[in-house]
């Protein structure tokens, strides 16, 4: 079972998503990772493995930012590789996205997106949510809230899952359908998970 993470805060956002991944550990994984938005560019950072190898990662190659979603994978779809490991992004890094769950008509989905020039970059059905918030915040263009309303009446399955946008600094925006998502507002801060 995956683990999902995000937050926007005063906190040093790469510390904070690693410390609340390594409390959703206890739910299994084969890979790990992390995205931070800071002055309009988002990094990702991912390992494949334990969450010791993300944070050997995170501290050769720190992530600023006061924003950003992690990950830990269980997979379902695609080999437990670096680079099946999530957060997946557009090919120009405008989205980054997080996922737990089965987007059940992603076969049917990809195939229509590769129709239309969309290039995937990994085996998981979770790039098919990517390319979807894409095609509606990117190329359309739509608000990141808008897209992803667009982009959830396309997909059949259970999910949670967190998106950040280069084009839209200082939030996140989450969804779910059947899986855990649970939201804590703080003072000048805010979180979502997989648990609390």
């Amino acid at each position: 079972m995956c683990g999902i993470v995000g937050y926007v805060g005063q906190e040093k956002v790469d510390t904070v998503l690693l410390n609340a991944l390594s409390r959703l550990e206890y739910r299994g994984y084969d890979s790990a990772g992390i995205a931070t938005l800071e002055n309009g560019s988002i990094s990702i950072l991912k390992e494949s493995g334990k969450l010791a190898n993300l944070r050997k990662l995170v501290a050769q190659f720190p992530l600023s930012g006061h924003l950003g979603i992690g990950h830990t994978r269980w997979a379902t779809h695609g080999e437990p590789t670096q680079r099946n490991a999530h957060p997946h992004a557009d090919i120009a890094k405008s989205v980054a996205l997080v996922h737990n769950g089965i987007i059940e008509n992603h076969a049917e989905l990809k195939l229509h997106l590769m129709e239309d020039g969309y290039v995937f970059q990994s085996d998981t059905d979770t790039e098919v949510l990517v390319k979807l918030v894409e095609k509606y915040h990117v190329k359309q263009p739509h608000s990141l809230e808008d897209a992803v309303r667009l982009a959830v009446k396309e997909i059949r399955g259970t999910y949670a899952f967190c998106v950040i946008s280069a084009r839209e600094k200082g939030k996140f925006v989450a969804a779910r359908k059947g899986s855990p998502l649970v939201v804590g507002l703080g003072k000048g801060e805010n979180f979502i998970a997989s648990d609390r």
